[in-house]
């Protein structure tokens, strides 16, 4: 009974995880991850050429120019990580997820 309840936890999980959409980083940029939403924030790490990430949530900050144009808008893409909007093709120049609480 408890290996059937482990699947069923599994395999909502893995639904959960699939309704998250994710975004293109712009070609050819490594792009800095960092602790808060701005340029003041810590770098925690940086993302490779050709990363996709999910946006939990959106938060204004440090107004950023990138190849998507002038943001203020700092993409969640995971616990207490944030990159700039300027740098993801979201397909707006406006907010594509709540905000950040």
């Amino acid at each position: 009974m408890s290996v059937d309840h482990a699947e069923e936890a599994d395999g909502v999980e893995a639904a959960a995880a699939a309704t998250v959409q994710t975004y293109p980083v712009a070609p050819g940029v490594r792009l800095n991850v960092r602790s808060g939403p701005g340029t003041n924030f810590t770098i925690v790490r940086v993302l490779p050429e050709g990363s996709h990430v999910p946006i939990f949530c959106q938060s204004p900050g440090t107004t950023v120019t990138g190849p998507y144009g002038t943001s203020k808008i700092w993409d969640n893409i995971d616990d207490g990580e944030y990159v700039s909007d300027a740098y993801v093709l979201t397909g707006s120049d406006g907010y594509v997820a709540s905000r950040c609480g």
